[in-house]
């Protein structure tokens, strides 16, 4: 079971002169539920190398027994700082991909184009694509074979309007994925904010928020059984 996760090389947060980059949780929790069910996991980036780190999901009140792992994990921690070249891996070598979240994402993932690529190929293959957070942003750009927006009249989920609203972040992200999402043709539904939620459908796997990225890896892992 070879799994290939994808996170964001982006790390300013628009204009704000703040940092941004993927969030701790979503790649942890995910990377070690994966892990320890015996997949091989690979882990890539735009530009490769180390992904920036929103600094918010290194704070105190953000760590969970996942990201409490990670810190005590030399290996993996040696991995996620020599992420490969998305651009320089095949599909075909992979039988699912995940992305965690972060602001990140919004701004380079989104319109990637072998992101895009790798996206398109997994799901025309029938492999398992799965977001969590933002990280559905990454659809926003990806078609269908027909040349339709690929989560067109699928059952999607991703970070809530409201939940940005609540961060102040609205008006400073490039878009909102729930309205991406819906204006997509997704049939977006979602749980109260910060509550876990993940929907799965064919080979589709969204999350709603940070609390969803352990559950949307397990609907990921139940898609591969």
């Amino acid at each position: 079971m070879n799994i290939l996760m994808v996170l964001t090389s982006h790390d300013q947060l628009g204009n704000t002169g703040h940092k941004t980059g993927f969030w701790l949780e979503e790649f942890a929790a995910p990377y070690y539920l994966l892990k320890d069910a015996g997949a091989h996991i690979t882990l890539a980036s735009p530009l490769g190398g180390q992904p920036p780190l929103d600094p918010k999901s290194d704070e105190p009140d953000s760590q969970t027994t996942a990201t409490r792992r990670f810190k005590s994990d030399p290996e993996a921690q040696t991995k996620l700082g020599n992420t490969l070249k998305l651009a320089e891996l095949s599909a075909g070598d992979y039988d699912a991909v995940f992305y965690p979240g972060g602001h990140g994402p919004l701004w380079d993932l989104a319109e990637d184009k072998a992101s895009i690529a790798l996206i398109e190929a997994m799901h025309a293959a029938g492999k398992p694509v799965a977001a969590v957070c933002h990280a559905p942003g990454v659809l926003r750009s990806a078609k269908a074979p027909d040349g339709t927006p690929l989560v067109k009249g699928k059952q999607v989920t991703g970070f809530a309007n409201t939940e940005e609203e609540a961060v102040g972040l609205s008006h400073i992200v490039p878009f909102l994925v729930e309205d991406m999402l819906k204006s997509n043709g997704g049939v977006y539904s979602k749980a109260a904010d910060w509550q876990s939620y993940v929907v799965t459908d064919g080979t589709m796997v969204t999350g709603q928020n940070p609390a969803s990225s352990e559950a949307a890896a397990k609907a990921l892992l139940k898609l591969l059984d």
